[in-house]
């Protein structure tokens, strides 16, 4: 016999608990076991009114953010309804199923403003890593230094020569942060090598052929520092999409890990793009880490052309291709 047609009623209550319809094994619940932002809303007490309007709770944000980056979420406007549909990211963040979900402008506003003022990435970053060290797993005796090339949000098809500059109508944030940045030796000061394009709408952004198969692309290089007992991070830092670029940052890395976090290797592994002979001297005689790092040797031909590539042989000295022994 057919059953009676399902029809929506509403009624005036509802019993109705978001805790019972999240799985025990969601993914969601094993991080939320993990996630301490208690100390997020005392780093950011500095950095907001004490006048005005209610401000949205930043560890709400965080938790939003946590739950793209889980699930792949790339879209902050996506995330958004995500959040607003899916009974488990609103147990995840802490909203009922009547409180509203932050607007997507939110989150650039904030990240652009009082998030970037504060440093507050770094903080909550510093936070899970002084706990993972706490849980032993980190070893602090051996690194690896990587990077990762991250395309820039800017149009390929569009740019001038690098030896023109910007045009001089060319304004806006992405074009003040270029311009802060270009004594940086991790951008700007990286190289004297000019840059072959310059995107009017990201400047810092470098033109760059990393994928030898697909076509040139303004981008970026994210930086990693990898302790070796089971590759937890212990840091990270954005460069140019240049190989100076992304040894300046390893040096930075290092350093950093050592003032924060009081961690010091006392070996290095990365791969030949690290090897010349400024970076394994300053490895070598200046910090007494060992590199485990292949040394590249200067393509035929002259070395200031390929040093947009960051093969460049300093004065002095010759390197060749093989691996450096200690």
């Amino acid at each position: 016999m057919m059953g009676e047609r399902q029809a929506l009623r509403e009624g005036l209550f509802y019993a109705f608990s978001i805790e019972q319809h999240v799985p025990d094994d969601h993914l969601l619940r094993s991080i939320d076991g993990f996630v301490d932002l208690d100390p997020v809303r005392r780093h950011l007490a500095p950095h907001y009114s004490a006048t005005g309007r209610p401000w949205v709770d930043p560890e709400l944000m965080l938790r939003m953010l946590i739950i793209g980056y889980s699930f792949g979420i790339r879209s902050e406007r996506r995330l958004c309804e995500e959040v607003h549909l899916n009974l488990a990211y609103r147990w995840f963040c802490r909203l009922s199923l009547e409180d509203r979900v932050p607007h997507h402008s939110t989150f650039s506003k904030n990240r652009h403003g009082r998030f970037r003022e504060s440093g507050l990435f770094r903080e909550v970053f510093n936070q899970v890593l002084k706990r993972c060290m706490a849980e032993g797993l980190v070893g602090g005796e051996a690194f690896a230094a990587d990077a990762s090339v991250i395309q820039a949000d800017a149009n390929r098809q569009k740019g001038d020569a690098g030896s023109l500059g910007l045009p001089d109508d060319v304004t806006g944030r992405a074009v003040d942060e270029y311009l802060a940045t270009l004594d940086d030796e991790a951008f700007g000061g990286a190289s004297d090598v000019t840059p072959k394009y310059l995107s009017p709408t990201d400047p810092a952004a470098r033109w760059t052929a990393a994928h030898p198969r697909g076509k040139a692309f303004y981008a970026y290089s994210l930086n990693y520092l990898i302790d070796c007992k089971i590759a937890i991070i212990v840091d990270v830092e954005g460069s140019s999409a240049i190989r100076q670029g992304e040894m300046a940052a390893t040096g930075r890395m290092i350093e950093r890990a050592k003032d924060q976090q009081g961690l010091w290797p006392e070996r290095l592994t990365a791969d030949t793009a690290y090897g010349s002979a400024e970076m394994l001297g300053w490895l070598v005689y200046e910090h007494g880490i060992e590199p485990h790092i292949p040394v590249f040797r200067c393509p035929a031909g002259n070395c200031e052309a390929n040093a947009e590539r960051g093969q460049i042989r300093p004065p002095g000295r010759q390197l060749r291709e093989g691996r450096l022994h200690l």
